[in-house]
């Protein structure tokens, strides 16, 4: 079933509007028909509605509503991914799928070894881009919200913005063992936020784990073996979906 974002004025009671981009597609790429039932979020309250096509507009698909999944699909816990810039596009390949395993937002950071620079014309480009591949992502992994990309950061900036959030880990090779690791993540309450540093391909400056560690900011470890600024973040979002969905579960 195909899903798609509106905004939250567009439901009105059994009545859903669909506009925008989404017009032409549903129309003229997925040829749908009247009748045929789309999934629908608001990107805010976590609800699916569910919905089937009543009319096509000029500017508008009109949907009448059927029901509502309240059941959420989101993880228990808000995770703000601080990623270090990485070289070339594979932040676009860090926020499609960092979108699919749940993460909240996501934070570029310009460490000091990154070696990407980009000025403000080059950043609100990349930015907007950045969002569309995350309101993709949400799309096609059915989420209720669409992530936000926020505006890029320094690393102070960053640890600074995490001071908000109740749990805050950085992944890095001198940490203690992976025991220490599982303890971190058994520890994340339902409801709150967790911030997550991943550093560019070079890692992180010592100088950069120290100003986070002094901020509150718990180093863990991912294993013995060295991983990619793209494989880590992934690593820590299986890790959190394991620990605060299937593991409460069974």
């Amino acid at each position: 079933m195909y899903h798609f974002f509106v905004e939250p004025g567009q439901i009105q009671g059994t009545k859903i509007s669909i506009t925008g981009k989404d017009v032409n597609h549903i129309k003229n790429v997925l040829r749908m028909r009247i009748g045929e039932e789309v999934s629908v979020g608001n990107g805010i309250d976590g609800k699916e509605y569910r919905c089937a096509i009543d009319a096509f507009e000029e500017d508008c698909v009109v949907c009448k509503l059927l029901f509502i999944k309240e059941d959420g699909v989101e993880l228990p816990v808000k995770v703000t991914l601080f990623q270090g810039l990485p070289k070339a596009d594979k932040m676009e390949l860090i926020i499609q799928k960092a979108v699919e395993l749940g993460v909240y937002e996501i934070v570029p950071v310009a460490t000091k070894r990154c070696v990407v620079k980009l000025d403000a014309k080059k950043e609100a480009s990349k930015i907007a881009r950045w969002q569309a591949i995350a309101e993709a992502a949400a799309k096609q992994s059915k989420r209720a919200v669409v992530p936000r990309i926020c505006p890029v950061m320094t690393m102070g900036e960053a640890i600074q913005a995490a001071s908000k959030m109740e749990h805050r880990i950085i992944p890095y090779e001198l940490a203690e063992g992976m025991e220490k690791t599982k303890e971190v993540f058994e520890s994340f309450v339902p409801g709150n936020g967790v911030a997550v540093f991943i550093g560019p391909e070079g890692g992180f400056e010592e100088s950069e784990v120290e100003s986070a560690k002094a901020a509150g900011v718990e180093p863990i470890s991912l294993g013995k073996r060295i991983l990619r600024t793209e494989t880590a973040g992934f690593t820590v979002l299986s890790w959190i979906m394991y620990e605060l969905e299937v593991r409460t579960v069974s």
